[in-house]
């Protein structure tokens, strides 16, 4: 079982554009179909020639003095100038061939590494690359597509119909091949889009949770004392005997206010991790569990703190419903490393039957491992034993955070 739900609405999206998109058939009589396929066939020759010319100076060129300072910034703004080409491409065939095309995503430029960082983007970009195929590739085309269409409208008008749909069929094929934005990359884009949506709404969740914990707990303890404070000061003089009561009662409160808050911090981030590592924080959590639970954590380094702290909070909850839901007599967890992977195994050997889906908070943590490419894996048949096992990018501790370049093969 894993976590994530593909999305399938593009498909229909898809379907329905077809159907919306088929062209009347070619006949003697010419269609406004056809006329604007003829209109595409006698710009091929003007705007071929200009895409032509651009790739053959500005890139050629930048390409050429590559090895000068000059060379690769050059390169890398022709290549974002062919980006510009080829949306007034895509617009070209949307309205004369009614071909839509998605725009591509645009490229990051001023992101994370400054300038250098998107001099990079732009010198490796897929879109650029592919629309100076097309280019090059459709200059002579556009060419031959001039000639016979030019021709055709004075001599073989009666057939031109047909010639224009099969010459217009040509550059639709090329466009949909060379025009269209990588699927990988927009798959990838629209993954790591998600993920921060999940990322951001599960700090959301968190920060909420705080201010509750705080609202209901500490906060309404520390304001009862207070008061209690207050009428013990007032009956000090009057009633000494009422007033030791009243700072005895105070003091209990402020016992329970303090352990509140300790288990409230325990829950943002243990001290125990941060000084200890994941040995004794998850011994910890473990002793806590009304179940006996074995903890094997066979690690040569510490991870990131973030890394940490996530194989933590995960290890946590997967006890917690141990506790709550398993029934079982005793579990383990394990954490180990598997080249540059974080594994986490929790074991139980309870009723089973625990599922992503079923409220027992499994779906939240699939979805907070998958935002950060992460993996999450729940074998739990009816009557036991659960095994779940997820996995994290492993980073050493003090390393930089490295966007992940590929999602793990579900």
């Amino acid at each position: 079982m894993t976590a994530r739900t593909p999305v399938t609405g593009r498909a229909a999206a898809g379907a329905e554009d077809t159907d919306r998109d088929r062209l009347p058939k070619p006949g003697f009589a010419f269609s406004a179909a056809t006329w604007k396929e003829i209109a595409h066939l006698l710009t091929n020759l003007p705007m071929s020639t200009v895409g032509f010319v651009y790739v053959v100076t500005v890139l050629s060129t930048g390409a050429g003095m590559a090895v000068t300072v000059i060379g690769l910034p050059l390169l890398a703004a022709g290549l974002w100038g062919q980006r510009q080409l080829g949306r007034l491409e895509r617009l070209r065939v949307r309205a004369l061939l009614g071909v839509r095309i998605d725009e591509p995503s645009p490229l990051p430029l001023r992101g994370q590494g400054g300038g250098l960082s998107g001099m990079w983007l732009a010198l490796k970009d897929p879109v650029a690359w592919r629309g100076v195929l097309y280019d090059v590739i459709r200059f002579p085309w556009g060419v031959f597509t001039f000639s016979v269409t030019l021709t055709s409208l004075f001599v073989l008008w009666p057939v031109l119909p047909f010639l224009a749909r099969g010459m217009a069929n040509v550059d639709r094929a090329m466009a949909r091949a060379l025009l269209s934005p990588s699927d990988e990359l927009e798959r990838r884009i629209a993954e790591l889009e998600s993920d921060r949506g999940v990322v951001v709404d599960a700090a959301a969740a968190d920060l909420r949770r705080i201010e509750r914990d705080l609202h209901d707990g500490a906060q309404a303890r520390l304001v009862n004392l207070a008061m209690g404070l207050g009428l013990a000061k007032e009956k000090l003089l009057e009633d000494p005997d009422a007033a030791a009561a009243m700072v005895e009662e105070a003091h209990g409160e402020v016992k329970l206010a303090l352990q509140e808050l300790r288990d409230l911090a325990r829950g943002i981030h243990p001290a125990v991790l941060t000084d200890r590592g994941l040995d004794a924080a998850l011994s910890s959590v473990a002793s806590r569990c009304t179940v006996p639970v074995k903890v094997t954590v066979d690690l040569d380094s510490r991870p990131a703190e973030a890394v940490e702290g996530i194989a933590y909070f995960t290890v946590s909850e997967l006890l917690q419903n141990v506790s709550k839901h398993s029934g079982a007599s005793q579990a383990s967890v394990d954490v180990w490393r598997s080249g540059d992977r974080l594994m986490l195994q929790v074991v139980d050997d309870g009723v089973g039957g625990a599922r992503l889906d079923g409220g027992s908070g499994l779906r939240g943590l699939a979805e907070r491992l998958d935002a950060v490419d992460g993996l999450f894996v729940v074998d739990s048949p009816e009557g036991g034993p659960t095994t779940v096992t997820a996995e994290l990018p492993w980073r050493d501790r003090g390393a930089p955070a490295r966007r992940a370049g590929g999602r793990r093969r579900r």
